[in-house]
Formats: C-alpha cells, sequence, structure tokens
C-alpha cells in the first residue's frame, strides 16, 4: 500500500513538473523602471571628480534613478579619474551629461561645438572660494584682498589644476593682489579634490589651501573638520561655476527638444518631496536653475590669462 501511495505521489509530481517546464526557462530580468525601454541606448552621465569618489557614486547613482523614471529612457553613471578625462570623455561622446566646473564647462563646450549648458544651482551664480590655513602656521583670517600679500613664502596646495574653485579663481584673485605662484614656498601643490586639499592643510604638510567654499560647508555642517588645526582665513569676491552641461550628441539620439526635457527634470527638484531633498542636499542646493554659455565668459577670460584655455 504504502509503495502504491509513493508511487502515486511521483506521477503526480512528474506531471507538475512536466506541465511547468514551458516557463521553467529563466525569462529576462525585468528593468528596475518598467517605464524605461531598455532597449534604447542609455544617457550617461559623468562629473569631475572632485569631492571622494564614495561620495561621488552615491549622489549620482541617485540623480540617474531620478533622470530615468523622469526621462524615461536609461540613464547610468560613469565615473572619471580627474577633471581632463571629464572633458575628454565629453569630447568623444563617452559622457552625454556631465556635471562640470566653471573652467571643465568651458573647455569642453570650446571642444564640443553645440554642447549647452542648461542648469545649475541656485548657488552657482553666486560661488566662492576660501583659503583655508593649519592653525600652527600662525595665519589669521585676511582683512581683505591686499592682506593675501601676507601669504608669500608660505607652501600652498591648490585642488585638482583645472578647478575652477580650488585653482583657477584662487590664482586669479592672487594675482589681483600681486602675488604670483613663485612667491610661494617650494612648489606649489595640485591635490587631487577638495577633500584632499583639506586633508593636507588639517595635517600641516601645507600651511595654506584653496578650495571650494560650499565644500568646505558641508564637511563642516558633517562634523569632519579638525577645527582646532585649520581654519579659513579668507573668502573670495563671488563668481559663476558648476554647471551641467549637454552633448548634442544626445539630441541627436533622442529627439530636438531633449536638453530642455533634461532641464525640465532637473529644475523639477523640489526640496519638498523628501527623494528629491536627498539629492538636493547631496549637491548642496535648495534648487536648479537654468543657466547658458554666456554666464562663462569672465571664466573663459580668466582661464585664457593663466593660460589654462589656449
Amino acid at each position: 500500500m504504502r509503495q502504491f501511495i509513493l508511487a502515486a505521489c511521483l506521477l503526480a509530481l512528474g506531471a507538475c513538473t512536466q506541465a511547468q517546464s514551458p516557463s521553467a526557462a529563466p525569462s529576462a530580468i525585468p528593468p528596475v523602471n518598467p517605464s524605461v525601454d531598455a532597449t534604447v541606448k542609455p544617457l550617461t552621465t559623468g562629473a569631475i571628480p572632485d569631492q571622494d569618489p564614495e561620495k561621488l557614486q552615491r549622489l549620482y547613482g541617485k540623480l540617474a534613478q531620478y533622470l530615468e523614471a523622469e526621462l524615461k529612457v536609461p540613464v547610468v553613471y560613469k565615473p572619471v579619474t580627474d577633471y581632463t578625462a571629464a572633458v575628454t570623455a565629453f569630447k568623444v561622446e563617452e559622457l552625454d551629461l556631465v556635471w562640470f566646473g566653471g573652467l571643465t564647462g568651458v573647455q569642453a563646450r570650446l571642444q564640443v561645438p553645440g554642447a549647452e549648458a542648461i542648469a545649475q544651482r541656485d548657488i552657482d551664480a553666486n560661488f566662492h572660494s576660501v583659503f583655508i590655513a593649519n592653525r600652527k602656521s600662525g595665519i589669521e583670517p585676511l582683512k581683505d584682498s591686499s592682506d593675501l600679500a601676507q601669504l608669500k613664502g608660505r607652501s600652498l596646495t591648490f585642488g585638482s589644476e583645472s578647478s575652477t574653485s580650488g585653482r583657477l579663481m584662487p590664482q586669479y584673485f592672487l594675482q589681483q593682489a600681486g602675488v604670483q605662484l613663485e612667491d610661494f614656498k617650494g612648489q606649489v601643490g595640485f591635490s587631487k579634490n577638495h577633500d584632499a586639499t583639506l586633508q593636507l592643510v588639517t595635517a600641516g604638510t601645507y600651511e595654506v589651501g584653496a578650495m571650494n567654499e560650499e565644500v568646505w560647508q558641508k564637511r563642516l555642517k558633517a562634523g569632519e573638520v579638525d577645527l582646532d588645526n585649520v581654519q579659513v582665513i579668507w573668502r573670495t569676491p563671488a563668481y559663476y561655476d558648476y554647471h551641467w552641461v549637454m552633448s548634442p550628441a544626445a539630441a541627436q539620439r533622442y529627439g530636438a527638444d531633449f536638453p530642455q526635457k533634461v532641464q525640465a527634470a532637473l529644475l523639477k527638484l523640489d526640496p519638498s518631496v523628501p527623494e528629491h531633498q536627498e539629492i538636493l542636499e547631496l549637491f548642496g542646493a535648495a534648487k536648479f536653475i537654468p543657466t547658458q554659455n554666456s554666464n562663462y565668459g569672465n571664466i573663459e577670460a580668466v582661464g585664457r590669462q593663466i593660460g589654462k584655455i589656449k
């Protein structure tokens, strides 16, 4: 009797297995967003590596998810090794939409006719750099730009060589005050990014550093600044800086109105929406606003003056 019941169960199991066999083959993994056409070539975003890579991966990963949902096309984030690599990748169409600094944005658009600056943060039309100093250097906060002459004979590091806020504008304001790079002690340094500049000055490797004010404020708010060892000594006048640049290749691929759609998606980010607020906070912004190529004419002029644009 037991053998009969066992045989019956095995037959039933076999019948069930055969009935299910047509759907047993693995199916395609559905896209994260079902409304996105996975057959379309992805919109590839990128950014200058101005901060710690892990922070950038988190920021642009979240933004890619948001843009994909808004634009209904696949969106991926592709990190680059340095500022020059970001410009080059944009030039050869490896990147479609890039978060550039003022200088790199100008460099990229000069190499790609038809490229458009489409959006910036609310803070980028009135941006600042800060000079920071190791407290053991004895350098006290400066009253005005003429006091920059007090930095002669000190050791200095900028950020990346192509950084607007970490090199271009700080060097410009130094020159306006009559301070040349050869006036500093030893060779002027170039760190990889603003976080690296902060670390080098805090450690005393350099007495003075120039960095992005927004990054300084963000690290200060997060409790990541050792105020016993480093302080701000001067804040620059305002200038235009970071902005999104769209490649003309994206418009050819997705339609002539695609730059306007991307701009609208960025401007739609609303701090009252929790998911949007997280992205805006990571960007250090209250919102994104429209911008245009002509806003960066002064940046181009300064870039040519110090030899970063030829």
